[in-house]
């Protein structure tokens, strides 16, 4: 059975385990790198969950957490931005990325006011491209964040709601 629970500050350890799985077994995928975050101390896993106009979400598959998501509205008015999702091996091919982008889907569309859906992708990363693309996120030509091998950049993705 998949569970989907919004998280609070107060589960900073939660998000700490997955983020931290999440970095080192998919480093090619985040802009942030697992030494980045390894060492970092509890008001700043706290922060990182209180970010203003944000929610995070976490999938737990038979009592084990094994995904996350994060929607966070943008500096454009009506747009709001799925960040830091993840879905560790135990929980992939379930459908568990699906619900988690339904989940900050229906709060950026009830919450945030929202008309589109915004995305960063690794270059390279073709699962989780794939995976958008079926959601209903299309490739646009706005350029996205320089990751850290410092040559390649994010591939930015839309979707109307």
């Amino acid at each position: 059975m998949i569970e989907l629970r919004e998280l609070s500050t107060d589960d900073w350890q939660l998000w700490r385990e997955l983020r931290l799985a999440a970095l080192e077994e998919a480093p090619y995928a985040f802009g942030s790198q697992l030494a980045d975050w390894v060492d970092a101390e509890e008001d700043r896993w706290r922060a990182r969950l209180d970010l203003p106009g944000s929610r995070n979400f976490v999938a737990v598959l038979d009592g084990t957490p094994v995904g996350m998501a994060s929607g966070i509205r943008t500096d454009e008015n009506g747009v709001v931005e799925l960040i830091s999702m993840w879905i560790a091996p135990a929980g992939r091919g379930r459908g568990i990325g699906d619900q988690l982008m339904a989940q900050v889907e229906q709060w950026a569309r009830e919450t945030a006011a929202a008309h589109t859906l915004q995305l960063s992708v690794a270059d390279g990363n073709e699962k989780a491209h794939a995976l958008y693309l079926r959601s209903g996120f299309t490739d646009t030509d706005i350029e996205g964040e320089l990751m850290p091998d410092g040559i390649h950049h994010e591939l930015v993705m839309r979707k109307p709601l």
